[in-house]
């Protein structure tokens, strides 16, 4: 039997914490649990990580915490880029590395020169597009995002993550829409490799029969214009849908955004319930998961939903892992007119509802965090030569339109 593989895995922020620290720790879970002798190195380690071969934290040297705000998120990155590269040139017996964003220049660079393959995690689209899509929307709607928020362009953030992508010998892309985004800026398919990300089955399960009462549509995440929140609220104020069912959204808004859709938040069929801890319960109760995101990486919420019974409403700008009219419905993002009429189809079609409820369902044994550890682990092989050709898994770009964010239909 061959050895495990030895990987470095790198985090610069606190791991374990919402959001993609959140991911990582999942992703990270999975791995050890196939048999990867992981070495973990990770700003801080906010939840525990059995079985990791060693865990460096870069933001508690010695022992002392050091408060990110210290440094500022920057140069925090900056340090655990530099404290993980050095433990590469000082030889650590490692076959990949497997960096996220922010902090993996350096690093991969002390890789390269030890010839260790190097993987960028790319939980978002290319950043270039992200700040590009996510400006215009903001512009149409008089807004700007809080000056931390990930989204906000920021020209030095972006010149960071260009020079990781030059040094970056394969991109890890969990969905099509990422791919494709890297693909039109003149990256090679062959450096792209297509992963998923997943549901826990202990948290997110779902119930025998459909929710009683009104029928119900979800939109659940933050709310803020990246989302499109307020391309759906329009779309559901345009349906037949708001008749008879409800429009329910949980999360909190970005400043100025609430204010700019009270319009709509005063239908009484649109009903705002703020931020929950426990969204399973949130989204067992309802029918459809809407998610109009005009960017998105491969939303969480979208494996969740599906674990859960929601029947997934979505762009194809959500790197959502459904098929149209097979197990949940996508429309061309910002697409308001195709938005409204599938709000329409699934009100005046329950047998439709039911049906792609079931195919949904029947296929959320592949979308677990124990599915995406194994496809990850695949490509692992592959980078390294240890897989079956026939198993090799590189992303083979589909014939589809180029990726154009279309203006909204009136």
């Amino acid at each position: 039997m061959s050895r495990p593989i030895r990987a470095l895995y790198s985090f610069a922020g606190r791991l374990g914490r919402t959001g993609i620290g959140v991911t990582a720790w999942n992703q990270l879970r999975g791995l050890v649990d196939e048999g990867i002798e992981v070495h973990l190195f990770c700003g801080t380690c906010e939840r525990d990580v059995p079985g990791v071969s060693s865990i460096t934290q870069t933001m508690k040297p010695a022992g002392l915490r050091i408060p990110y705000r210290v440094l500022g998120t920057q140069r925090a990155w900056g340090w655990h880029d530099w404290f993980t590269a050095r433990a590469v040139r000082r030889g650590l017996n490692i076959d990949l590395v497997h960096a996220w964003p922010l902090g993996a220049r350096r690093t991969f660079e002390a890789a390269k020169a030890r010839r260790i393959p190097t993987l960028l995690e790319r939980p978002n689209t290319h950043t270039g597009f992200a700040f590009e899509v996510v400006g215009e929307e903001l512009r149409k709607l008089g807004l700007e995002l809080p000056h931390d928020h990930s989204h906000r362009a920021d020209p030095r953030r972006l010149a960071v993550e260009e020079e990781e992508y030059r040094m970056a010998e394969h991109f890890l892309c969990p969905s099509e829409f990422v791919a494709s985004t890297f693909i039109q800026r003149g990256f090679p398919a062959a450096r792209i490799s297509r992963t998923q990300y997943g549901y826990d089955p202990r948290e997110f399960w779902s119930q025998p029969q459909r929710p009683a009462g009104p029928l119900t549509f979800g939109f659940v995440g933050s709310c803020e214009p990246r989302k499109g929140l307020h391309l759906a609220l329009e779309a559901w104020s345009r349906s037949r849908a708001r008749e008879a069912g409800r429009f329910v959204i949980c999360g909190r808004f970005v400043p100025g955004y609430r204010e700019k859709l009270e319009p709509y938040l005063k239908d009484p069929s649109v009903q705002v319930i703020g931020y929950r801890s426990d969204v399973g319960a949130t989204m067992r109760e309802c029918d459809v998961l809407v998610l109009p995101s005009i960017e998105e990486g491969s939303a969480l919420v979208t494996y969740e939903a599906r674990a859960c019974g929601c029947v997934l409403m979505v762009s194809d700008a959500a790197g959502a892992r459904c098929e149209h009219m097979v197990n949940g419905l996508v429309h061309t993002a910002r697409n308001v007119q195709q938005l409204r009429e599938h709000f329409d189809l699934l009100a005046d079609s329950p047998d439709l509802l039911e049906q792609l409820r079931q195919a949904s369902l029947a296929g959320v044994g592949n979308l677990t965090w124990s599915a995406a550890a194994r496809r990850l682990v695949s490509v692992y092989r592959t980078i390294l030569g240890r897989e079956p050709q026939e198993h090799r898994d590189h992303y083979v770009p589909r014939e589809r339109e180029p990726v154009v964010q279309r203006e909204t239909v009136a």
